[in-house]
């Protein structure tokens, strides 16, 4: 729904444009920011023009050691549309994102990567599905282009387990190429923790969605920011703030330990000193203190799952997460009597 305002004689309403903010994290992207702006400023001017939308593009250093700074200064001196936020060091590509939504002032904030691989030609249709309905729109990569077998292989196994074992729906092949509502940001400024995962983040809180499908663009300029190191701790962080499984771990495989050594030992004393060893089977006595160690074992990580519980509740309570989103709906105009 567009917010109204009126004129000074009260008489016309005047609908106000929609709003549309771009954020785009950036690190070490010199040579590839003029052509982005390039091509952002050529889909936007038409849409602006047959839509009637207004754009801002926030552009969040996160760092940069070349002059990418100095690129979009230079932008911000031509045009009032293009905000800077400067980071006083690296903090990380999820950091980024997240203070270009928090600054984000549209009714529909649109992330998209630097380094040209999300295509700006899509930006029609994340909009027209939002105009449709959709509060969440996702781009995900249909093909993964020239990644290697690799890294398509760990992607795969990544989004495998973190669906497996997170409550959170989580799309294999989802990227931060997506557009949020205004009421989405307004939910996702709520959340507070530190290491997180935004797409995740996003995810959790629900709402409509839907989905555009894309080949991602080859990377023509400077190289992929995200290290396998970085690339690792991210997944770390997913798995830690999407899910307790990790947490629980100990206790399910004290569970299991306790379990087997359990029925070993039971089989040990019923088979050799009840029954005589009828099957000749000869436990030693080093057999036996193993299946014994075994066991307590599995209690000692038995008793750290209950401890993990207590510290699961801590964690829940810690990230201060909003017990619920409500969706925002318009009020009625008119309101009815109730029927007697």
């Amino acid at each position: 729904m567009q917010p109204i305002v009126r004129n000074s004689d009260e008489r016309k309403p005047v609908r106000k444009k929609p709003l549309i903010s771009i954020v785009v994290p950036m690190w070490n992207e010199a040579e590839s920011l003029p052509f982005l702006y390039k091509s952002l400023t050529t889909v936007t001017k038409r849409l602006a023009k047959r839509e009637g939308y207004r754009f801002e593009y926030i552009f969040v250093d996160d760092g940069s050691t070349d002059n990418s700074v100095e690129i979009i200064t230079a932008l911000a001196r031509q045009s009032s549309e293009v905000r800077i936020i400067e980071f006083s060091r690296n903090f990380g590509k999820e950091i980024a994102v997240t203070a270009g939504i928090h600054a984000a002032q549209g009714d529909a904030v649109i992330m998209l990567d630097a380094d040209l691989q999300h295509p700006v030609e899509l930006l029609p249709e994340f909009l027209q599905k939002w105009r449709a309905g959709a509060e969440v729109v996702v781009g995900v990569r249909r093909h993964y282009g020239r990644q290697s077998v690799w890294k398509r292989f760990t992607s795969w196994l990544f989004y495998k387990s973190l669906a497996k074992i997170s409550h959170t729906v989580i799309v294999p092949g989802a990227t931060d190429y997506r557009l949020i509502d205004k009421q989405v940001v307004a939910a996702f400024n709520q959340l507070s923790e530190h290491n997180r995962m935004t797409r995740g983040l996003i995810d959790w809180l629900g709402f409509r969605r839907e989905y555009i499908y894309f080949t991602p663009e080859p990377r023509h300029y400077g190289q992929a920011g995200y290290s396998f190191n970085k690339l690792l701790g991210l997944a770390v962080n997913s798995f830690v703030s999407l899910s307790l499984f990790p947490l629980r771990l100990a206790g399910y495989l004290g569970i299991f330990i306790t379990a087997t050594a359990g029925l070993g030992g039971l089989f040990i004393v019923v088979e050799d000193f009840m029954l005589d060893d009828p099957l000749n089977l000869k436990f030693s006595g080093p057999a036996m203190l193993a299946v014994l160690n075994m066991f307590w074992i599995g209690i000692v990580l038995s008793a750290l799952g209950l401890v993990a519980l207590y510290i699961a509740s801590i964690h829940t309570e810690v990230i201060n997460r909003p017990l619920y989103i409500t969706r925002a709906r318009p009020r009625p105009t008119t309101a009815k009597p109730l029927k007697k």
